[in-house]
């Protein structure tokens, strides 16, 4: 009897070991970060507490003496004077239409680090309403014209004067059939041609955003391999929906989702070893920053945003991924809604030589109107199965092929394959203006560094410093337009002559020369990047449980009721 019961026991407890050496390998393949462990980042998000620092805190966490706090209250006094009198009308229209946009409310609650939210809203007003583009400039309500670093979050490749003119076809040449939905405007069919050709795969659907071209992919990665999770790498993003969104504070409850650390071997050891694995989704752009998200200045409370593009390190990383997807029947999906077209006309594919299974795009692709678009291999974009009448992947939506959408398509889509070629004398160009700036500003003997992939920028800061994320409102109030992450990210249109990049340059120094003049980068020399995250925690702890910093942090205002958690 007991015999039996050992030869019982054996295959099971073989069977548990493999299942936690599984469980093991998947843990190891993480990111060290909290980036790279959702479940623990969303369980610690809730913990994480909202307090906000009075007037003397504001300008004094990070232990600046006297004189500084007091050039520091100077210089943000006449910011924020500068800064109302130029869009006084603008930055009013902005806080009136917040109290009915939660979209508004969202991007102003997050445009700083929490702790300094309050005082730096009150005093320095944002304004998100324009009224007219030129060139590579747009004017606020007020008749102020910048230079815009925001690129339409990624819409604007070509320049806003390339759009307003294609919309302005597109609308013409649709006129006659109007907003038809469910019959094709016959360009569809060109459409399809042409993405064919970009992408080199077989077939094509066309969704509403880029987000859904993201969900379509996934959907039918999972329907053909019938299995259930899908591999993200730390710091991805994927659209909004919560089927891609396991990164620090975004709350799911779906467990099918295993985020692993890009650029690992340990990573590739997972996919070769478990059978569970639907799909890999590769965000090109995590290039410039792997493991990392994207760059926020809500989140920048010291100087160790890291960004560092290798462009052959990556594409040797996705030829080793592309062989394991491959040898393990793993679908690989490119998302190039952000950065296709920007690395030329083959996107992603190309500029790092690695074939995907799936592409989607969006963006500029729509020719300045809204669009997804999904492309795949023949037997991965069936939405159905010949020998299963009833198993069905069912996707639609009311606007997808929309006719206006379709012809504005057709416009960029003729123009790009016949104006945008590979992506290296765009690498070199974009590349030798990065290097001017970050020239500039060593030799003014300024804290900032740009970082690029193509025309896509970040800035990053060389010496420790809480107010990094002051930088923002300098550049503004210099005449260049930010999205609302701040100085994380500059998207630049290709239409941006030298004479352009200059005057963008300069209002760069300009404004780093305006911040240290005023003290920004003037506080405690005895401050570390660890010191400052170790300061933040400690006051984070503090009023978790209710009580008072320990000595040599600042003290905290009182905890609003009203605010609950972060």
């Amino acid at each position: 009897m007991n015999l039996l019961l050992i030869a019982a026991a054996a295959p099971l407890a073989a069977w548990l070991l493999y299942k936690a050496y599984l469980r093991l390998q998947l843990s190891r393949a993480k990111h060290r970060s909290l980036r790279g462990h959702s479940r623990i980042s969303r369980r610690l998000a809730r913990l994480v507490p909202y307090y906000s620092y009075d007037e003397q805190q504001f300008f004094a966490s990070d232990g600046a003496d006297d004189a500084v706090v007091e050039k520091r209250r100077r210089g943000f006094r006449e910011l924020a004077e500068r800064l109302a009198a130029k869009a006084a009308k603008s930055i009013e229209t902005t806080a009136q239409a917040a109290d009915g946009v939660s979209d508004l409310q969202f991007t102003g609650a997050y445009r700083v680090p929490f702790q300094y939210r309050e005082y730096a809203t009150r005093h320095l007003g944002s304004a998100a309403f324009a009224s007219e583009t030129s060139g590579v400039r747009i004017k606020d309500l007020d008749g102020n014209w910048s230079y815009d670093l925001s690129g339409s979050y990624g819409v604007n490749l070509l320049g806003y004067d390339f759009y307003k003119r294609n919309i302005a076809s597109a609308v013409t040449a649709a006129d006659t059939l109007g907003p038809v939905l469910g019959p094709y405007h016959p360009v569809v069919a060109d459409n399809v041609r042409r993405l064919k050709a970009i992408s080199g795969l077989d077939e094509v659907s066309f969704h509403m955003s880029g987000t859904e071209a993201v969900m379509q992919a996934v959907r039918l990665a999972r329907y053909h391999t019938r299995r259930s999770q899908a591999v993200l790498f730390c710091g991805a993003y994927h659209g909004w929906w919560d089927g891609v969104q396991p990164g620090v504070g975004n709350q799911r409850s779906v467990g099918d989702i295993y985020t692993l650390a890009d650029m690992s071997e340990r990573t590739l050891r997972v996919l070769d070893s478990r059978r569970d694995i639907a799909c890999v989704l590769v965000n090109p752009l995590q290039a410039l920053h792997p493991n990392a998200g994207a760059s926020s200045d809500a989140m920048l409370i010291a100087s160790d945003r890291g960004a560092d593009f290798d462009k052959r390190a990556y594409a040797d990383w996705l030829k080793k991924l592309r062989a394991v997807c491959t040898k393990r029947g793993i679908v690989l999906i490119f998302d190039e809604v952000f950065v296709g077209f920007r690395l030329g006309l083959g996107g992603a594919q190309a500029y790092f030589d690695v074939a995907a299974d799936m592409v989607t795009y969006g963006k500029t692709l729509g020719g300045g109107l809204p669009v997804g678009a999904l492309t795949g291999r023949r037997e991965l974009m069936r939405r159905y199965r010949d020998d299963r009448p009833t198993d069905i992947c069912f996707a639609r939506g009311t606007f997808n092929s929309h006719p206006y959408v379709m012809t504005a398509m057709n416009g960029f889509l003729e123009y790009a394959m016949r104006e945008i070629g590979s992506a290296d004398a765009e690498d070199a160009l974009w590349n030798a203006r990065r290097a001017d700036l970050n020239g500039a500003l060593s030799a003014a003997g300024l804290p900032v560094r740009a970082h690029n992939m193509s025309s896509v920028w970040t800035l990053t800061y060389t010496e420790p410093a809480r107010y990094n994320w002051m930088l923002q409102y300098y550049l503004r109030a210099e005449g260049l337009a930010l999205s609302w992450v701040g100085t994380g990210r500059f998207i630049f249109s290709h239409n941006y002559s030298d004479e352009d990049v200059v005057a963008v340059r300069q209002r760069i120094v300009d404004a780093a020369e305006r911040m240290r003049a005023d003290g920004w980068w003037s506080g405690n020399p005895s401050l570390s990047n660890r010191g400052i995250r170790r300061q933040v925690l400690r006051e984070m702890l503090a009023v978790r449980f209710g009580r008072r910093p320990s000595a040599g942090t600042a003290p905290l205002s009182p905890v609003p009721e009203a605010r609950g958690e972060a």
